[in-house]
């Protein structure tokens, strides 16, 4: 499968993320606080605007705008989920 991907510098992208095997991971407050430390920790090397997230037990919404001239999302999103 070839995807068709975006890469605007400074754009502003949406992002559906779902965990493996559709896991309830973030059905109580202490992963969520864990998601947030991964977000805050990424955005200190590599920033970036949170415009808005929704976070399920099983899946998550962002949209975020990159810095004018970095298009590079595919590298936060990586950081995040390790």
């Amino acid at each position: 499968m070839q995807y068709r991907r975006a890469f605007i510098p400074g754009g502003s992208y949406f992002f559906t993320v779902v965990t493996e095997n559709r896991r309830p991971v973030f059905n109580n407050a202490a992963m969520v606080e864990v998601l947030r430390d991964a977000f805050r920790n990424v955005r200190k090397s590599r920033p970036f605007e949170i415009d808005a997230m929704v976070v399920m037990p099983d899946h998550l919404h962002c949209l975020w705008t990159l810095p004018p001239g970095d298009s590079d999302y595919a590298t936060r999103w990586c950081m995040i989920k390790t």
